[in-house]
């Protein structure tokens, strides 16, 4: 037999079981990023403020935090102000229009740029439940923290059982 015809019926039947594969196997994972720009304009429509970048496949949102939160609320603000962004709907929008991000770190900071606190949330950290339950903390949180510092409280502890976090010793003692 001609190795030419070989060689092209071969090379039919490679094609034919990739063309099978794409229809046999699940949908491809969408691992797009967000640019900076575009990460920005998304907290931005939620209302967030901050300085958006990547690193790698990780955002990070850096923010600046109030100094009257810090001299009023001490160390219970300053543990807090990363689980703000976390947490919030942009946060979860993000996870959901971008299929490469790995996770989400807030960055809180001092006007002077010193860094209070920060909080690193993975994308398979909550599920459709958790993201729920995690949004109703952080909206009671911000409606009722200033009257019930127990409310900052409790987006404190999910904060942590959900998260990888660090907090300044200059702010937060251990």
């Amino acid at each position: 037999m001609n190795r030419s015809v070989v060689r092209r019926g071969s090379a039919a039947l490679l094609l034919c079981a990739v063309a099978a594969c794409d229809r046999i196997m699940p949908e491809r994972q969408d691992l797009s990023l967000p640019s900076a720009e575009e990460a920005t304009q998304l907290y931005e429509r939620h209302g967030i403020e901050a300085d958006v970048t990547l690193s790698g496949n990780v955002v990070e949102v850096r923010v600046t935090q109030d100094a009257r939160q810090l001299q009023r609320g001490g160390s219970l603000w300053a543990r807090v102000g990363p689980y703000i962004y976390v947490f919030s709907p942009a946060t979860k929008e993000l996870f959901e229009s971008w299929g490469g991000v790995a996770a989400v770190r807030a960055i809180t900071v001092t006007g002077r740029g010193q860094e209070v606190a920060r909080a690193l949330l993975a994308r398979n950290a909550l599920n459709d439940v958790t993201w729920r339950r995690a949004l109703n903390i952080l909206g009671t949180a911000l409606q009722e923290g200033t009257e019930r510092p127990s409310r900052l409280d409790e987006l404190v502890e999910w904060g942590e059982e959900h998260t990888e976090f660090r907090y300044s010793p200059e702010y937060v003692r251990e």
